[in-house]
């Protein structure tokens, strides 16, 4: 065995005396120049925009971009859609963009994705959803690139390097795949506090959504808008679902990933395919741009941070539905580029520190996927309207330019293309509002950034007792996936900042002490608008499962017709694929689908036995067969599934309570009914416009 020396760059040197890579015992550029600071980027004064000239932030972000190839560093796994976004025409006192003029129409592409996981990862993840649109406007593209939570980890885009690094797959084994339970991830948000908020909504329900079209979508930045006098404003977006807002359990997280990993994108495009469109509405937070871009208290410019709809109602302004299924995946929704800076006139953005860092990464990242700079020219980046750019060749150039001369002033090509005459009225550019910075050159952030409590505060304490049991479920699963035991005990410890009980809970079930609060965290008012718990919603699309033996049911066709009638999928669930009696097509076998498939459940009678028809079970050879559906091991893990997950589950007659009977389940438990044939389709419809039956384990608290 070698001596080592106390200092680990000397022991660390190889034969030739020199030090190998990554040993500097200070942070260092690439080039070695020391680093005092890698968390802020450089702007003018505390709350201005970032200089281009920081080397730093650059090289940074820069050598995070091109870390994989070819696939996105994050956002990797998604799905697309075609559709067409409806302006409803009031936004034109505030914002002086074309395709928000009243009832003006306007093509959209949208990607959603996860974050953390790799194009082979399972989609239902517990992560952040991207959720991009892809406006092809008469005046260019738009491109609204949001999550579906309106808080980020980070501050400033210095930082983001840094936390993807985290929860990504653990640099020596490569494990885990999409999963934040391990102890880098955790390491990273218990020292670096800004992201307490970010985490504690990933492990909220929110972190599982139900199906990208249950799923609210957020810009996260405040940007600004300019109105047709050139007046501005401060704006969050929204992307309120028709659906509503809505999450699977944990253990449909978990079936899913095993059983149907696809879980997401298949239930978007069979949604889409089956004229079930998905519809979310655009909404608006407006606020007066009087300079100081804060508001009631609140730092506009913090990602960190959200203002609660009680504070600032989302006003809508246009609706988007989505129509059409991409033809061929790669050439649109994994070629698809979306970019902050894409912009239209109208709107622009804000000196947030992560969105300035974004304006560079995006564009910066194009090149190595898309192979260089023309990835404007790939059909789905495509504009609508004419382009003049006058930037020539470069890799993957299609266009066969005109002209010779590509070059501003000229006399050769007559001038062109000339300048874009300001509108009538306007004092300066559209796109770049004339706003007043100064300060001196330094990386810092401003004292509102350094409150990191108060609104993860108010987000738990907002949610009803159920949804708050499964982010102390979540976070002591997480943690109980850590193998440091200092890691754990600090992220607790920072869970007692948010709130004492949740604190304990967790403590409790990692065997630690539950520690007391150390902070003064303000106590903010609670918002209604967070929980997922207590509306009705639409049930357009909702999945309903109809258990039948092997002949079917005698009114089969009857309830599906119903069923479909009110805006739901019928889908039939027999011993064998083929046809009901009736002439009706088997959807699933009592084989190939598990419970993660339907809202509902609706068990259909049993049949008495059929002879030489019987068909034996797969999963265990000389096992007792009936056509039953309560003698099928399957069907009965089938109905305590959807049990398990509050899902309704609706008998038709006496003979269905055999299914009931052995999986164990009572009949008078909440939302498990015996039905009337004709009854059954407007029960369904007003139970599964909950959601779930919330009251069948109902939590403390």
């Amino acid at each position: 065995m070698t001596n080592e020396s106390a200092h680990p760059t000397e022991s660390r040197k190889n034969r030739e005396g020199k030090a190998p890579s990554q040993s500097a015992e200070h942070l260092t550029t690439s080039q070695g120049s020391p680093l005092s600071d890698t968390d802020h980027s450089l702007k003018v004064g505390e709350r201005g925009p970032i200089l281009l000239q920081d080397h730093h932030l650059r090289e940074k972000i820069m050598h995070f971009d091109h870390e994989r190839i070819p696939e996105r560093v994050v956002h990797a796994r998604g799905a697309g859609a075609h559709g067409t976004f409806t302006s409803y025409g009031n936004a034109g006192d505030f914002c002086a963009a074309d395709f928000l003029k009243p009832g003006k129409q306007t093509e959209v592409f949208v990607r959603f994705s996860t974050v953390a996981g790799s194009r082979g990862s399972m989609d239902t993840a517990r992560d952040t959803r991207g959720f991009a649109t892809k406006f092809y406007t008469d005046e260019g593209v738009f491109d609204l690139v949001g999550n579906n939570i309106p808080v980020f980890f980070i501050q400033d885009g210095m930082k983001f390097p840094d936390v993807v690094h985290a929860v990504k797959p653990e640099p020596d084994r490569e494990i885990p795949q999409a999963q934040s339970a391990h102890n880098t991830f955790w390491d990273f948000v218990s020292l670096h506090t800004p992201a307490q908020a970010h985490t504690l909504w990933n492990m909220s329900d929110r972190g599982i959504p139900r199906s990208y079209r249950m799923m609210e979508g957020f810009g996260v930045h405040t940007f600004r808008l300019i109105g047709p006098e050139g007046k501005p404003s401060l704006v969050k977006f929204h992307w309120k679902p028709k659906l509503g807002v809505h999450s699977l359990t944990w253990e449909e997280a978990q079936l899913a990933g095993g059983a149907d990993p696809d879980f997401h994108r298949r239930d978007l495009a069979d949604a889409i395919e089956a004229g079930a469109f998905p519809e979310w509405e655009l909404g608006v937070q407006l606020f007066e741009d009087d300079g100081t871009a804060t508001f009631q208290g609140i730092d506009l410019l913090d990602p960190t941070k959200f203002v609660p709809e009680g504070l600032a109602p989302v006003q809508l302004i246009g609706k988007m539905v989505l129509d059409r299924n991409p033809s061929n995946y790669f050439a649109e929704t994994e070629q698809v580029a979306f970019h902050p800076g894409h912009l239209v006139p109208g709107i622009d953005i804000t000196d947030d520190p992560l969105l300035q860092a974004r304006l560079f990464s995006y564009l910066d990242t194009q090149l190595t996927r898309l192979g260089g700079p023309n990835f404007s020219q790939i059909p789905v980046n495509q504009p609508k309207n004419p382009v003049n750019d006058m930037f020539r060749d470069g890799f993957h150039q299609h266009n066969i330019h005109e002209g010779v001369a590509p070059y501003q002033p000229n006399s050769l090509d007559g001038g062109c293309p000339f300048m874009a005459d300001l509108a009538e009225g306007q004092s300066f550019p559209a796109l770049e509002y004339p706003q007043e910075t100064s300060g001196a050159k330094k990386r810092s952030e401003p004292v509102s950034f350094s409150d990191h409590y108060s609104q993860a505060r108010l987000f738990y304490r907002s949610l009803s007792a159920q949804e708050r049991e499964h982010i102390k479920q979540a976070y002591s699963f997480e943690l109980g996936k850590c193998t440091d035991a200092a890691i754990r005990e600090r992220q607790v410890q920072c869970l007692a900042e948010i709130d004492g009980d949740l604190a304990a809970s967790v403590a409790t079930a990692l065997g630690l002490e539950a520690p007391a609060a150390q902070l003064d965290v303000e106590d903010l008012p609670t918002s209604s608008a967070l929980s997922q718990i207590g509306s009705s919603w639409p049930v357009d699309g909702r999945q309903i499962g109809i258990v039948v033996g092997l002949r079917g049911y005698p009114q089969d066709r009857a309830l599906a017709e119903a069923i479909s009638a009110k805006g739901m999928t019928p889908l039939i669930v027999a011993p064998h694929a083929g046809a009901t009696d009736s002439g009706l097509e088997i959807d699933r076998t009592y084989f190939t689908t598990r419970s993660i498939e339907f809202d509902a459940l609706v068990l259909a009678g049993a049949l008495p036995p059929v002879g030489d028809a019987r068909v034996p079970l797969d999963t265990k050879a000389g096992a007792d067969v009936s056509d039953s559906p309560a003698a099928d091991p399957r069907v009965v893990l089938l109905v305590q599934e959807a049990y398990r997950q509050s899902k309704p589950i609706l008998c038709l007659d006496e003979a269905s309570f055999g299914a009931l009977s052995a999986a164990g389940i009572a009949g008078e438990a909440p939302g498990v009914e015996l039905v009337d044939a004709q009854a059954l389709a407007g029960t369904l419809a007003e139970l599964v416009a909950a959601h779930r039956v919330w009251g069948r384990f109902p939590a403390e608290g």
